[in-house]
């Protein structure tokens, strides 16, 4: 990301060299990562709890600091966990927040606050062991892998937006973005590679692809990119991308425009939604060359999504829907058929968080 961006968008890249990992264009690389240590000291000192105790939980004997650092999930929220610290700070707040018609609030509370708010805005008493328990295990992240190996070598690329925000006059972070972020130039990672093999590129490589990644969606189609382009695929590549702004959010701008050049990239259609007064997403643009995006599906060619799920995703979807209703002269039902046609081929495939 440019100056100007409210978004601060990593590339990041990681030597695989002596690690043993390899991995196909679609697969994910899964990060173990650790909490930020202030954070971990904050909801000690919230709950008045020594950090360096030891806390026996699940046969695992280590200090407070140790489960909250690297083995319980402290910056997001979860429904149990908001039910049992209403029951330890006495809220009627957050009990009234529980209630069944108060999911819309309920749900607004997790989306905005991260566990030390609620400590701190709801006081409650904890012990160490109470709180151990209660706290979900710390899960890895996965990220979409932006590189093709065969492009590449011993190394594997990721796009990784850095999470930060205020809450108040505090400065909040997502767990594992800033953890990655702030890794040192040299410094070890403990990773895995998680197979998609639902996310693959067609093993006919005279196939078209159709790429709908807006954000850092756009990861995987880095590498399906990069690896077409090295196994010498005579099928057309469309891309799709989206962001706020051209000037500041044009993930890997110079990339695609040579690879539009080289003839490694045949169509790339932009929605930069905030350049001008109306906003224009990516399933804009699918409205907009509805005809070419039917065609290209007749002639066979592999459809891919990846990004947002909660409502990119779930408006692309009703997008090829109208789109192939007009376009194919079809029904909303035998649309519907079409596309899970498509899917059932491994035509359709979404990747999507």
């Amino acid at each position: 990301t440019g100056r100007g961006s409210d978004r601060d968008i990593r590339h990041l890249e990681l030597s695989l060299e002596g690690a043993g990992l390899d991995y196909e264009p679609g697969d994910a690389l899964g990060v173990w990562i650790e909490n930020p240590p202030a954070l971990v000291q904050a909801i000690a000192e919230a709950l008045d709890l020594d950090a360096d105790a030891a806390v026996s939980h699940g046969g695992d004997t280590r200090t407070l600091r140790g489960w909250l650092g690297s083995k319980r999930e402290i910056t997001r929220l979860s429904r149990p966990f908001v039910a049992i610290h209403a029951a330890h700070a006495g809220s009627d707040a957050l009990n009234r927040l529980l209630a069944p018609d108060q999911r819309e609030g309920l749900t607004a509370l997790m989306a905005q606050s991260q566990i030390i708010d609620l400590l701190q805005e709801h006081p409650g008493a904890w012990t160490a062991d109470a709180l151990v328990e209660a706290l979900r295990p710390l899960q890895p992240r996965l990220y979409s892998i932006a590189s093709s190996r065969k492009a590449v070598g011993d190394e594997a690329h990721l796009t990784v937006a850095h999470v930060e925000y205020r809450h108040g006059d505090a400065l909040r972070w997502g767990a594992a973005s800033h953890y990655l972020a702030n890794r040192e130039e040299g410094a070890s990672l403990p990773v895995f590679i998680e197979r998609n093999e639902r996310f693959r590129l067609p093993a006919d490589t005279s196939r078209d692809v159709i790429m709908i990644g807006p954000g850092t969606g756009v990861a995987p189609f880095r590498g399906f990119v990069q690896e077409r382009a090295v196994i010498g695929a005579t099928g057309r590549q469309w891309l799709l991308f989206g962001n706020p702004h051209a000037r500041s959010d044009f993930l890997y701008q110079l990339e695609w425009q040579d690879a539009l050049k080289r003839g490694e990239l045949h169509r790339l259609d932009l929605a930069f939604s905030r350049d001008q007064a109306h906003k224009i997403y990516v399933q804009d643009k699918l409205r907009e060359h509805g005809r070419e995006l039917f065609s290209w599906l007749e002639g066979g060619a592999h459809l891919y999504v990846c990004g947002d799920a909660t409502r990119m995703a779930k408006d692309v979807h009703a997008t090829l829907l109208d789109v192939i209703a007009e376009h194919g002269a079809k029904s909303p039902e035998d649309a519907t058929d079409y596309l899970n046609a498509l899917q059932s081929q491994g035509r359709y495939a979404r990747d999507v968080y």
